[in-house]
């Protein structure tokens, strides 16, 4: 099984993370938990809907250099900062995957950085290497 690496390496705050932004690992592809990020820098401000929205705006970005889309999720992971934005967070969730959407887990927990939702995704799209 061959694993490449895709999109350019995460920055936070003008500093280079040890970590990709996602790996193809045969037919599956993982991305890196997203914050909502605007410029390389932590949306510390704003509603949970309007979180919601650049992470998954930026996941949707990072499936398209991996030839996927928001169809060929298969799971996704999320971390919320505060129980009563679950509602708003899953409003926003629920347009972007309105048929099919993904086995999902989700977690009330505190993050490393002061956003309010973090999500984890991991697609599924076979490759044409037969």
């Amino acid at each position: 099984m061959n694993k490449q690496v895709i999109g350019e390496p995460l920055v936070i705050n003008g500093r280079q993370l040890s970590l990709s932004r996602a790996i193809r690992a045969g037919d599956f592809v993982f991305l890196t938990g997203q914050i909502p990020m605007v410029d390389g820098v932590p949306m510390t401000t704003g509603t949970i809907e309007e979180q919601t929205r650049v992470v998954l705006d930026v996941i949707k970005e990072t499936l398209d250099l991996a030839d996927c889309d928001l169809s060929d999720v298969v799971k996704a992971m999320v971390w919320l900062t505060d129980r009563a934005d679950f509602s708003g967070f899953n409003t926003v969730y629920a347009a972007y995957f309105p048929e099919h959407p993904p086995a999902r887990s989700a977690v009330v927990n505190d993050l490393l950085v002061d956003v309010k939702v973090e999500v984890e995704v991991v697609a599924y799209k076979p490759t044409n290497n037969a």
